[in-house]
């Protein structure tokens, strides 16, 4: 969990903004997948939310304990625990039009998001925690994953091939998770 005490001031954060955020982009690389064209999950962990808490504070210029202490209640969750990989899920198509048509298409699809370790069943995200992002009719362009896994699970984890995909009816998509991003979420089990 971050503190008030692991974030820069909005002084010190913007001497440093530029080779921070150049890091961080390249960081969020590193933990990202794409499912298919349009589906892109980027695995969040404590480094990640520091940095969007920074540019929260930062946009809405907030340096007041009370404000930062809000941005910390609102992203801490976002950080593994340890037996949690957590994601953000983006859903994007570069014309509106279309982009709002596909969102009602895709509905409900972030329920049906899954990482599988090949030897165990699926485990499918709870999504939006925080507050429903999508109904019935339509679904939200972004979302937030929990994926909750067995200790024996993550013992296997990182000798075992790992996928992640999506099994709504519109867009099934799977792919297989690099050795390097796998190192990555690794540490989020610890």
């Amino acid at each position: 969990m971050l503190t008030k005490d692991d974030l820069y001031s909005l002084e010190e954060y913007a001497t440093i903004r530029s080779s921070y955020k150049e890091e961080m982009v390249a960081h969020k690389k590193a933990r990202s997948i794409a499912l298919g064209d349009h589906v892109t999950i980027f695995f969040e962990d404590r480094r990640t939310i520091q940095y969007q808490i920074q540019e929260m504070l930062r946009i809405e210029r907030t340096f007041e304990p009370e404000g930062i202490q809000d941005e910390l209640d609102a992203y801490n969750p976002l950080i593994p625990t340890g037996t949690t990989l957590k994601a953000t899920m983006f859903i994007e198509y570069g014309d509106p039009e279309v982009r709002r048509e596909k969102l009602k298409e895709l509905a409900g699809i972030e329920h049906k998001v899954y990482v599988q370790i090949i030897g165990f069943d699926p485990v499918f995200a709870v999504a939006d925690e925080d507050l429903e992002r999508g109904n019935e009719d339509k679904t939200s362009a972004v979302h937030f994953l929990t994926f909750h896994f067995t200790p024996d699970m993550i013992k296997t984890f990182s000798d075992t091939p790992v996928v992640v995909g999506v099994t709504h009816d519109k867009y099934g998509k799977y792919t297989e998770v690099t050795d390097s991003l796998k190192q990555q979420l690794m540490k989020d089990f610890s």
